[in-house]
Parts: structure tokens; sequence; C-alpha cells
């Protein structure tokens, strides 16, 4: 029976990642070392010939890494698939989508797909969906999961199906319920073009909530013999991460008032 491989890459380095003050910066975009990574990127992924699907954050830097990483397959004639489920949490400037046109017109030459970005997707007050708040993070991961197995159900080969999915450090530990290495102060534990690979827990694909694990090669390549985190030390990783979501919508929330005063 076919498979379904997610190959999951966090973006390269983005202006952003240089300092803190560089947070200000609206949707910033790569920096040459960033390039520098995605090709090296290019040059070591293992699975070009198989790439069955690009998806990526519509984020500036998310969409140049997807681009940039993986032009044999976009020179074969893959489009990037741009899916506002996969956009980074907070609401720092940097994390701030660009509008939809915009966005739309600043890559009119380059095959992405923004069908799927609409007016409002970069929205992130506590009245939207797109709201760094715990339970609309896990909802978001897990319609964008099972939007991904959807689409793989979709795929003309009758073989595996491999979809590269190129999103942000911070967001992924919701999208993979995995928190192994979650630092803090940095805010993930994921490197810039990192890659690990996952599959879907359930390959029947009634699973509700479309879970998924990494893949055994995945983490001894990463990892080796070492054993993974339990339950409940992923729990207590999340919990932190949780607490300061929710202290960062609480100060966004204090400066708005006081603007109002």
């Amino acid at each position: 029976m076919p498979k379904t491989y997610i190959h999951l890459v966090r973006h390269a380095q983005g202006y952003h990642n240089l300092s803190v003050e560089n947070y200000q910066i609206p949707d910033p975009d790569l920096t040459p070392l960033g390039e520098e990574q995605c090709a090296k990127l290019r040059k070591n992924f293992p699975y070009h010939d198989n790439i069955t699907y690009l998806v990526a954050s519509p984020m500036r830097r998310t969409l140049r890494t997807c681009l940039l990483s993986f032009a044999p397959a976009i020179e074969k004639g893959k489009k990037v698939i741009a899916l506002p489920e996969l956009q980074e949490v907070s609401t720092a400037p940097c994390d701030i989508g660009t509008d939809a046109k915009v966005l739309a017109e600043q890559f009119k030459d380059e095959p992405v797909d923004f069908s799927l970005v609409k007016e409002g997707w970069n929205k992130k007050d506590r009245s939207s969906p797109w709201a760094p708040e715990v339970s609309k993070l896990e909802a978001r991961a897990k319609a964008a999961r099972v939007w991904l197995r959807d689409l793989a159900s979709k795929a003309e080969s009758d073989g595996d199906v491999h979809i590269v999915v190129t999103s942000h450090g911070g967001y992924i530990h919701f999208f993979t319920n995995d928190w192994d290495g979650m630092n803090p102060s940095k805010g993930t534990g994921w490197e810039n073009t990192e890659y690990r690979s996952y599959e879907f827990a359930d390959p029947s694909g009634q699973d509700p909530d479309a879970t998924i694990r990494e893949t055994s090669p995945s983490w001894r390549r990463r990892r080796g013999s070492e054993v993974p985190l339990t339950e409940q030390e992923q729990m207590e990783l999340r919990s932190v991460e949780a607490e300061r979501l929710q202290k960062e919508l609480d100060e966004v929330d204090a400066a708005q008032k006081q603007k109002a005063v």
C-alpha cells in the first residue's frame, strides 16, 4: 500500500533572525546566508526525484526557501501551493504576512499558487482564527494536516506520495505535536533549513486529527539511538509555550488599551 511522506522544512535565515530588533521588520525576506542555506539544502536533500507536491506558508521567507531549495522539482513543472494554515505563530511584525493582493503581485513571476490565500489571512487579533491562542493554533495545525492528507489522496501516481512542507519554527511544534528541543528564548527547536520526515500515524486515513509521527530513518539521522521524550515531558514543554503565548497576547491587549486612552 502506498505511503504518504511529509518532509517538513523550517525556512532559511531571514533578516528577523539576525536580532531581536529585527522582529519589527514586516514579513522579512531571506538574508544572503539564508540563500546559501537553501543552496546547501538543495544539494543535500535526497528526495528531489520523489516530490509529488510543494506546499509552503504564504510568507516571503518560506516561499523563497521553497522556491530556492526545491528548484529541481520547480524545473520539472511543480508549483508551490501557498497554505495560510502554515503561517507563523506570533503577532510580531516579522510574523505578520503581506496582504494577499500585494503578495500575489510580488511573486507574479514565480510558480506559486495563491488560490487559498484570501484577504484577511494575515490578521491576528483575538477575534481572528489566526490569533496566537493555543486552541486556535492546534485547530489550524489539525486543519493543515487534514488538508495535506486530502491532497495526498488526489495524487495521480500509484506510488508513494512525497509532500514538501515549508513552514516556521514556532508553528512546526504545533503541527507535529512534538516539543523536543523547544527553547523559549529561541522559539523553536528547529534550525534554519532543517528538515525532518513524517508519515501519518493512521495509514487508513480514518484518524480525525490526521496525526503524524517522525519516520524512524529521519529520527536516526538526527538523533541516532536516543530515546524520544515521554508524553509527560512533551506536555510540560507545551505548557511552557502556551504560557509564553498567553503573555504575548496580554501584552498586545495592554498596548492597544494604552493607545486608545
